[in-house]
């Protein structure tokens, strides 16, 4: 026993030694040599009068874009204002705040009565319409950073068909539609989240995102500005308000002459031509197409409420405490408590919210987006149905005139025109 005893105390001995040794090897920190440890700090917000000099900024060159256009008729100009425009509001703003994105805080304020909407954002959103409502899209001719940069990559643009464009063209609809039903659900706000061209501004976006910024600026050598006319959310908006502008750019600043110079100089497409080959058409031809017309919107305006009834889960999946209560559901049905799960499923954890409160917060979220969705698909059945009788009517037109609404003033047209302007 004594043996044993003796062989436990050397042992000891040993470790205490040992760890003494270890402590001499490794000495304790020394924290009297004057080092202070940084305090981690939040970067303050942009300062306010900084703000209120951009929407300053977006009204000059808003100002100037409409005197270059409509008044000195000069496309050199129009391209001087863009390359202003993407230095100051896409490099330098980073693309941030934009007119674009503004729509989705205008619809969260809308129907989140929490939130407060900016001034300086109201005024991106609201100035660029006034302009458009009085002189046509000059915000889409240079003013605006993601035109701008797509519009100095036209080279060599290609004519499409007419029908192609018109099907096209209803893919901002449903990207408006989409982008609205997600900022009012304060799901998400998608069109800053995949703006192409905001990842090249910031030059330190993810590949996905500079690659597909690069895809539209080389598409836009062949197909001119892409995003501007097939995907542009807020181009939606110019485009109502600039029908029923009063000083809109016209081709020639007096009496066309029928020389045909200017048909093929829009890449975009918005030259009307001269029409009149229907004017023989029967009046009983106009009223069975009206007629037609008058049933067939209704029947679409329906068609989409249904849709988007159904759709409403699947839309609904985008929102992050709906997929939460999903994850939730699946783990407690199969009680596999020990497996990987989500950040957001650990958040949900530790918060102690009970299963019941989540699933009926996720239910209330879920009624939200089947009534959105309900104005969704009414909303685009709409638009189907308006764009077919547009595609159906006829205006008649005896001189080239450019497209009020899809026109983007970008003074291209005005370089082919003989007419001088009277002095």
């Amino acid at each position: 026993m004594k043996n044993l005893i003796s062989r436990i105390g050397v042992l000891v001995l040993v470790m205490i030694h040992g760890i003494v040794a270890q402590a001499q090897r490794f000495p304790k920190p020394e924290f009297e040599s004057g080092y202070v440890q940084k305090i981690t700090q939040i970067p303050a917000a942009r300062a306010n009068y900084l703000e209120y000099l951009d929407v300053l900024v977006l009204l000059l060159a808003l100002l100037v874009a409409t005197w270059l256009v409509l008044k000195k008729r000069s496309r050199i100009g129009v391209l001087l204002i863009s390359v202003f425009s993407i230095g100051y509001f896409g490099f330098f703003r980073e693309g941030c705040v934009c007119s674009v994105g503004s729509v989705q805080n205008i619809a969260l304020a809308l129907f989140q009565p929490g939130y407060k909407i900016p001034v300086t954002v109201l005024a991106f959103f609201i100035l660029p319409l006034i302009f458009s409502l009085l002189f046509g899209r000059v915000f889409c001719a240079g003013v605006c950073p993601l035109g701008a940069i797509q519009d100095l990559f036209v080279w060599k643009p290609i004519q499409l068909r007419s029908w192609l464009q018109s099907l096209l063209g209803l893919i901002p609809f449903i990207y408006l539609g989409l982008a609205v039903l997600y900022a009012a659900t304060a799901t998400d706000f998608v069109i800053c989240r995949y703006d192409p061209f905001i990842g090249i501004f910031r030059m330190d976006g993810t590949f996905t995102m500079i690659a597909l910024g690069v895809i539209f600026l080389l598409t836009s050598v062949f197909v001119a500005r892409p995003y501007c006319r097939f995907f542009c959310p807020y181009g939606i908006l110019l485009n109502l308000t600039s029908r029923i502008s009063k000083y809109h750019l016209t081709i020639t600043p007096s009496k066309c002459i029928q020389c045909r110079l200017c048909e093929n100089s829009c890449p975009f497409g918005a030259i009307k031509q001269p029409e009149s080959a229907r004017l023989k058409e029967s009046p009983g031809v106009t009223t069975r197409r009206f007629l037609v017309l008058a049933a067939i919107i209704p029947l679409l305006i329906v068609l989409g409420i249904w849709t988007g009834a159904q759709f409403h889960e699947k839309l609904a999946l985008v929102h992050p405490k709906i997929r939460l209560a999903q994850e939730v559901m699946l783990l407690s049905d199969s009680e596999e408590y020990n497996a990987v799960v989500s950040i957001e499923m650990e958040a949900f954890r530790a918060s102690g919210k009970t299963r019941e409160t989540l699933i009926g917060e996720s239910h209330d979220i879920l009624n939200n987006f089947r009534l959105g969705s309900m104005w969704l698909g009414g909303f685009l059945g709409l638009v189907f149905g308006l764009t077919l009788a547009e595609l159906s009517t006829f205006k008649f037109r005896k001189d080239y005139e450019p497209n009020k609404g899809t026109c983007l003033s970008c003074a291209r047209c005005i370089e082919y025109c003989p007419v001088q302007k009277d002095i």
